[in-house]
Formats: C-alpha cells, structure tokens, sequence
C-alpha cells in the first residue's frame, strides 16, 4: 500500500475501474493523493504489478463485513408428541420438522411414554415411523426409531448435508 510499494513501473487501474496502463509508481501514488485515497496492490505476482486506486479505510471495512457474515451454524431441533397425540397436530409437527430441515438444521423426533402409556410402545412407533415417512422427501434418517428409556426417539438430517 502506498509507500510499501517499491517496484516500478506499475499496472495502474482508477478508482473507477478505469485503466490506465503502464505508469511509473511515483505518478501513479500522486494520481493517489490528488484524489485523496490509497495505491494498493491488487496482485503483485504479475508482471508488471497491478495496483489500484481505492480508499483503504473502505475497502477493510466492507472486508470485514463479509467476513461477519456467517454460514448457517447447524443446530439440533427437537420435537415432542405423545403416543394418544392426534393426526392433526402430528402434521403440525411434521411441518415443523419440514421447516427446520429446510432451514439446514437436524431433527430429533422424541416421543414420550408416561404411565400405561408404557404398553402401547407400537402406538408410539406408528406415529414416529409415520413421521418418519412423510419426511423421507426432504430428509434423511440418521439414527432409526429406538428406545431409551420412557421414549422413544429418531434423528433425521437434512437431505443436502453430511
């Protein structure tokens, strides 16, 4: 930048984008200063090397801002139902579900057995595995339908991720 810039002569491109060929360094850091910003080389392994007019302060900035925004951090979503939960309110969830696969995030369908519940394990099972299949369009299974406990539980990843 500037002062650091020791080869001579240089490729000088405007502060508009415009070229203007060939010029010697010490031109080229006055046509700089003229418009009160910044020589800066843009590649210096071409020969000549290319340098630009821009404001410094400006170009750093918006590089930070870029670099500020961040990719979609890859959460785990949970959704609960119940063995006696209705079909209704089990597509409510599955549009959830869908949603947040959508959105990049993984999924943990839990369903959760409290008392007599207990013996009616497979009316869990049908609902999950029911969840499970109207989902299989946008994701995929990463861990099957199994037991832990009072629940039952299965883990869906999105489609386009690992």
């Amino acid at each position: 930048m500037n002062d650091q810039i020791r080869i001579s002569p240089i490729r000088l491109i405007g502060a508009e984008g415009e070229q203007h060929g060939i010029v010697p360094t010490m031109q080229a850091m006055e046509m700089a200063r003229e418009l009160g910003m910044d020589l800066v080389e843009v590649s210096a392994t071409e020969r000549p090397p290319v340098c630009k007019i821009i404001d410094y302060g400006k170009h750093k900035y918006a590089q930070s801002k870029k670099q500020g925004a961040k990719t979609h951090q890859q959460k785990l979503k949970e959704l609960r139902v119940r063995p006696k939960t209705g079909v209704h309110d089990v597509d409510t969830k599955v549009n959830q579900a869908r949603r947040f696969l959508e959105e990049g995030d993984k999924v943990l369908i839990k369903v959760q057995f409290r008392g007599r519940e207990m013996q009616h394990i497979e009316e869990g099972r049908r609902i999950i595995e029911d969840m499970l299949t109207k989902l299989l369009d946008c994701s995929k299974i990463e861990k099957a339908a199994q037991m832990e406990g009072k629940q039952m539980s299965a883990l869906l990843a999105p489609k386009g991720h690992k």
